[in-house]
């Protein structure tokens, strides 16, 4: 699935802090929540300030764990994918609606934030190839979204649409209110491994 070929992706490590600072320092939205929504359990969310979250997701890149990965556009970060291990996501872990639908270890993506010059573009399929990428290049066996609907709540968790393009297949159990999609690395050999991050 071609993407928009000017877009570069990488995974936010040490090195690429500052380029996550400045994404931040740029978008108010997304630093307001620091995309750790899912990284803390609700009270303790609901207990922290803005500039907290903010330290709490660098001190998670300065202790190796993996984020996410930025786009690129002319060497300037414009887009986000929260990708990392589903037991880095403390709320995710506890939230019954997207409750583990059985024991394998995943990777998740729960979150895309895309700068309003780069909109309508690919850059979220773009994305979510590289947050699969990166996930692989980790040791990721399976990769799982939870999208939505456009127009509904949680909407910076993706659409559908996307993750299906992506390669991505519906796997939610009957009954359940909220979707979940997986990708399984015996499927995704020679779709994403050239696509890893640089």
């Amino acid at each position: 699935m071609p993407t928009n070929p000017r877009f570069e992706f990488h995974p936010v490590t040490r090195e690429r802090l500052a380029d996550l600072h400045r994404f931040s320092e740029a978008h108010g939205k997304f630093r307001y929540c620091s995309c750790m929504r899912w990284r803390m359990t609700s009270a303790d969310f609901k207990r922290s300030a803005k500039e907290h979250r903010v330290l709490a997701l660098d001190q998670r890149v300065l202790d190796g764990v993996p984020i996410g990965v930025l786009a690129y556009l002319g060497g300037e970060a414009v887009g986000w994918c929260s990708v990392a291990p589903r037991e880095t996501y403390p709320a995710l872990e506890r939230y019954r609606k997207l409750a583990r639908i059985d024991e394998e270890r995943v990777w998740s993506v729960v979150c895309f934030f895309i700068d309003a010059r780069a909109r309508r573009q690919g850059l979220t399929l773009g994305l979510l190839n590289a947050a699969v990428a990166y996930a692989l290049s980790q040791g990721a066996r399976i990769v799982e979204g939870y999208p939505v609907e456009p127009g509904r709540i949680y909407a910076y968790m993706g659409s559908p649409a996307t993750f299906r393009r992506a390669g991505f297949h519906d796997v939610t159990p009957t009954g359940r209110e909220r979707t979940v999609f997986r990708l399984e690395s015996h499927l995704a050999d020679g779709f994403t491994r050239t696509r890893l991050p640089r």
